[in-house]
């Protein structure tokens, strides 16, 4: 009596095939899965595109600030056209805030090695003290400026704050009472290289 063969049932798949179609689809969602999760984070969670450390300002040009130098010559910031020049505003009897400001000021410059002679350094100094002698000892170049009380709140973000004023005699970027070394000193070496003036 011969086999007679037994039909084949074609609606359900044979287990072997199942789990291959399982792993299939877990490989294809691990290599998804990054993707899917970038798209996410660059779309529901947007980062603000900022290449600079400061805060940029609107171009305008420096406020009309008048100061006496301390051998007793006039200053106008228009005599340092030409020039890219970093601002401190303070009082004469400069705290560790305004201390650090002036240290972070000469470092960003002097990080700029060979390009340092494009940058000058400005205080102004509101009030009737005088900075001490010592202090100015540890900033060779720096040019004192005595000017009135109001004078720093001419400039925005008001005193206490570091600017930066570019060779045309615009207010470029503008920094905080404790601004970091690093910061300042990439800002700096952005705008040097991109500058064909100062």
């Amino acid at each position: 009596m011969a086999d007679t063969p037994t039909p084949e049932r074609h609606g359900a798949p044979h287990p072997r095939a199942r789990g291959g179609r399982r792993t299939l689809f877990l490989i294809a969602a691990v290599a998804i899965a990054p993707v899917v999760a970038s798209y996410t984070v660059y779309y529901l969670f947007p980062r603000e595109s900022r290449v600079n450390y400061g805060t940029l300002l609107p171009t305008a040009p420096v406020p009309a600030i008048e100061g006496t130098l301390a051998d007793g010559t006039p200053f106008r910031f228009d005599d340092l056209r030409g020039r890219w020049v970093l601002v401190v505003t303070g009082a004469g009897d400069c705290d560790a805030a305004c201390e650090r400001k002036l240290y972070a000021t000469r470092q960003a410059r002097t990080m700029q090695g060979r390009e340092q002679d494009r940058i000058a350094r400005v205080w102004l100094v509101a009030g009737g003290r005088a900075p001490p002698a010592a202090l100015l000892a540890e900033h060779p170049g720096l040019v004192l400026v005595r000017v009135p009380d109001a004078a720093p709140a001419m400039l925005p973000g008001g005193p206490g704050a570091v600017y930066v004023i570019d060779p045309l005699g615009n207010l470029v970027l503008r920094y905080g009472e404790d601004p970091d070394i690093k910061g300042i000193a990439k800002d700096l070496t952005r705008l040097l290289k991109a500058s064909r003036i100062g």
